[in-house]
């Protein structure tokens, strides 16, 4: 079971180092900038809202997020900002209210990517932007690779993230089609981070995060430690790069 039932720092912790600096290069890549209004969909705790912030006012964006406790750290985060509760399949405002509306990691975890993209479309103007962006999951170069394929050693059958939906080549653009977008254009969007060591890297997957934090904690303690040494000889002990690299992908509502 995907896990996001988790504090905000856990998130920013496992995640965060990788969706932060993802989020310029998105933001660039949608255009955003002053005297527009932006939507921020599935803003989680506030990492790609916050660059939004940056670009344009508070008062012109909005965000939403399913999760209470992310919705509300996003709140503190960025006081001023619009963030409301809600899924992605039934967004909160009126028809062609933004001129842009993103949703950054996010379309493989709506429970209905499709509606959750029309509904992008929905209340982005005519001739507004619809933007997505998805790890390379199935291609092996999203952040969690190492560890996903010390899994399949072990486990050659278990349930990784490659089949999430838009994680393979194309079918992001096949998701946007389904949703009725035009001019569709998909691109990718590459991160280095830095981690200090592998000690590090691998804390932060024991916090339970998404579905790799839920397949770790559902193991019994010899299999963690197990994976945890595959892990280990696949990474240097000190510091290391991460690249990570993510399937992008711009329209305008049909």
């Amino acid at each position: 079971m995907v896990s996001f039932n988790v504090s905000a720092d856990a998130y920013l912790r496992f995640m965060g180092r990788y969706s932060e600096p993802l989020s310029a290069q998105f933001a660039d890549l949608a255009g955003v900038r002053g005297g527009q209004r932006v939507l921020d969909v599935g803003c989680g705790p506030g990492a790609l809202t916050a660059e939004l912030v940056s670009r344009a006012d508070a008062g012109a964006v909005s965000a939403v997020e399913p999760s209470a406790s992310f919705a509300a750290a996003a709140r503190d985060r960025l006081p001023g900002v619009d963030i409301r509760q809600s899924s992605a399949e039934q967004l909160p405002f009126p028809d062609g209210g933004f001129d842009a509306a993103l949703a950054q990691l996010v379309v493989h975890f709506m429970a209905d990517p499709v509606t959750g993209l029309r509904e992008m479309g929905r209340v982005t103007r005519p001739g507004g932007v619809v933007a997505a962006c998805v790890w390379d999951h199935a291609g092996g170069r999203g952040p969690l690779s190492a560890f996903w394929r010390a899994v399949r050693e072990l486990d050659p059958g278990a349930d990784d993230e490659s089949g999430l939906a838009g994680v393979r080549e194309g079918h992001l653009a096949e998701l946007f089609a389904q949703a009725g977008l035009d001019a569709i254009q998909v691109t990718t969007l590459t991160v280095r981070v830095r981690q200090p060591g592998f000690e590090a890297w691998w804390e932060t997957f024991t916090l339970g995060v998404g579905p790799a934090g839920a397949y770790l904690t559902s193991l019994p303690a010899a299999r963690r430690d197990e994976l945890r040494e595959r892990c280990r000889r696949r990474l240097p002990a000190g510091p290391f790069d991460v690249s990570a690299t993510a399937w992008a992908a711009t329209a305008t509502p049909g």
